[in-house]
């Protein structure tokens, strides 16, 4: 069993993943802006704080005594490149404060590389409105890329996007980027929890879609 420190708990990816860490029987904090708007999550063997994740103090405050990290982390109201940034580098520096080694980003599959080797934001016909929340998210990735840091990252995203109201499987398989990929969130939590418990990370990019 282990102490799994989860950033961005409140979201869906967030919430998978506490799910999938409790059915492992680990330890969980989950790590929100708001406590009293996550109530729900505050079950048996789930601590609930609230954390200001691109502040190295508060990071490093609730990763102390875990063992791994798992970041979801989403700001609606946010600048995305500001955000992901600050939120990369506090991380970084907090759970490299606190002793926790274990980093598990959550990410865009629009991010990742096709066969072809054309990143999937890239490719012909693929939607343009959100760009600047893509290359938001792109920046946070490359502080981690970038970073000479003792904390061991990995960054995992969808393949393509969720299968909003799909189940859990216990299926998966990492694969380029493909707008039609799919997989659930709690399959997807399982690709980010065997990360954790295997920790083999790569300090890359990798995506997830079902099998």
């Amino acid at each position: 069993m282990s102490k799994i420190v989860v950033f961005g708990a409140g979201g869906r990816a967030g919430r998978a993943a506490v799910e999938e860490a409790r059915r492992r029987g680990h330890e969980v904090t989950a790590v929100v802006r708001d406590p009293a708007a996550h109530r729900g999550l505050a079950t048996d063997g789930v601590r609930l704080v609230a954390g200001d994740v691109t502040d190295a103090e508060s990071v490093a405050e609730a990763a102390q005594g875990h063992d791994a990290s798992i970041s979801a982390v989403y700001d609606a109201g946010a600048q995305p490149d500001v955000f992901y940034t600050a939120a990369s580098r506090a991380l970084l520096d907090g759970l490299s404060r606190a002793g926790v080694g274990r980093l598990v980003s959550v990410s865009l599959a629009s991010l990742l590389p096709t066969e072809s080797g054309t990143l999937l934001m890239d490719t012909p016909g693929y939607p343009q409105e959100y760009r600047g929340f893509l290359l938001g998210h792109a920046a946070g990735n490359e502080v981690l890329s970038g970073a000479d840091t003792s904390v061991d990252w990995l960054v995992l995203s969808p393949a393509g996007d969720f299968d909003h109201g799909g189940a859990r499987t216990g299926r998966y398989r990492t694969a380029p980027g493909e707008a039609s990929s799919r997989i659930t969130y709690p399959d997807f939590a399982i690709a980010v929890l065997d990360e954790i418990d295997n920790a083999e990370h790569h300090r890359t990019h990798l995506g997830i879609e079902a099998t």
